[in-house]
């Protein structure tokens, strides 16, 4: 199979076009696969990380407001659908899988004007403009979540597949729970909270928790927060203004980054977190109960409506980030951590919207579309 990938600007985007590709390669080990991006985007890393060529073309998003800057950037996405064109003729994929996005926009529609098969992959519970835009083109389109089909009226070249990532569910003896709880310095006679905020960390998440730590409000459970790597370091000086050392805290541990995510997430006992779909697609998949507080400006309100996703089975409880702060985070926390019954109920809850085989699924959709071409 000759295939490109049209995925940009976060994780939440390429991650799960990288997964799609490993499992092409898997299946098919002479396959080509070609990524295109932007020159801006994480993808100038994680694509080239994972073993893959980048192609880049000038595209970009379009905010809601008129400026001189947007009609240029508007411009430059016109002119970008000759760039994509040229890529595709070049390489003469036999379909082009897009991510969601704005570099759909000029990838797909250089796509249909070549009779090239097009298979778009939504993430979130709330499919995104480019999607939504495309809903009628595009030869299929998957989707991580029912909630998506349905809000993309339910048409007949829609298929729920669930969303492909990394972190899968370990089936963990007490021993091995107790050694990566202790890796980090903390004890396991105690319930664990795993804290964070994607992976450039969130404030409003971070600040809510210092005072909690401040305030020493953590008595009856441990807290293993990944700050951020750029606020680790304003949190430290903080908690130094205090006189706490933050290498040193009593049922805390304080990190830039948490390398070994699949791990923490299986170990611990309650997740807070903001509600990406990759997030929230990787806590069901775990099988953890969550606190979700949904990133307030993220496009379309759709974190919000991911977090409904588990919520409304009964998995996770919600704060909006309006109402969070060190009381309302605490409280919520304090209660679900003293309810051990509930805690496994709403992890058990997570089993009614988990996909399984998701890669498998993709990989023969995307099959199917070909060979019907």
């Amino acid at each position: 199979m000759k295939a490109i990938i049209a995925a940009a600007g976060t994780g939440g985007h390429i991650n799960p076009g990288i997964a799609i590709a490993n499992k092409i390669k898997e299946k098919e080990k002479n396959s080509e696969i070609i990524f295109i991006g932007t020159d801006r985007g994480l993808e100038n890393d994680l694509v080239p990380r994972a073993g893959y060529e980048l192609k880049r073309i000038d595209a970009h998003g379009i905010e809601r407001k008129l400026n001189i800057q947007n009609f240029k950037n508007l411009y430059a996405t016109f002119k970008s659908i000759g760039e994509a064109k040229e890529i595709l003729t070049r390489f003469k994929p036999d379909v082009v899988i897009g991510m969601g996005g704005y570099i759909c926009v000029p990838v797909v529609i250089a796509a249909k004007k070549l009779n090239i098969p097009v298979v778009l992959h939504e993430s979130n519970a709330f499919p995104g403009i480019a999607v939504r835009l495309f809903k009628n083109k595009a030869d299929k389109i998957l989707v991580g979540f029912e909630d998506a089909k349905k809000r993309l009226e339910n048409k007949e070249n829609v298929v729920v597949t669930g969303n492909p990532i990394r972190i899968k569910k370990l089936e963990l003896s007490k021993e091995e729970k107790i050694k990566i709880i202790e890796s980090v310095g903390l004890k396991s006679d105690k319930p664990v909270v795993l804290a964070f905020g994607g992976s450039q960390g969130a404030q409003s998440i971070n600040r809510s928790l210092l005072e909690i730590i401040v305030n020493k409000k953590n008595k009856d459970y441990q807290i293993i927060w990944a700050a951020g790597p750029n606020q680790y370091e304003d949190i430290k000086i903080k908690l130094k203004e205090v006189n706490m050392d933050i290498d040193n805290l009593e049922k805390v541990k304080i990190l830039p980054y948490i390398y070994n995510m699949e791990e923490m997430m299986n170990a611990c006992d309650l997740v807070v977190s903001r509600s990406g779909a990759m997030t929230i697609t990787e806590i069901s998949v775990v099988g953890k109960p969550a606190i979700f507080i949904p990133f307030p400006f993220a496009t379309e309100n759709h974190q919000e409506y991911n977090a409904k996703v588990l919520e409304n089975v009964g998995a996770a409880k919600i704060i909006l980030n309006k109402d969070l702060n060190s009381e309302s985070l605490g409280k919520t926390i304090s209660k679900l951590i003293s309810n051990k019954k509930e805690l496994e109920q709403m992890g058990k809850n997570t089993s009614k919207v988990v996909r399984k085989n998701v890669e498998d699924t993709i990989y023969k959709e995307i099959k199917e579309t070909i060979k019907d071409k």
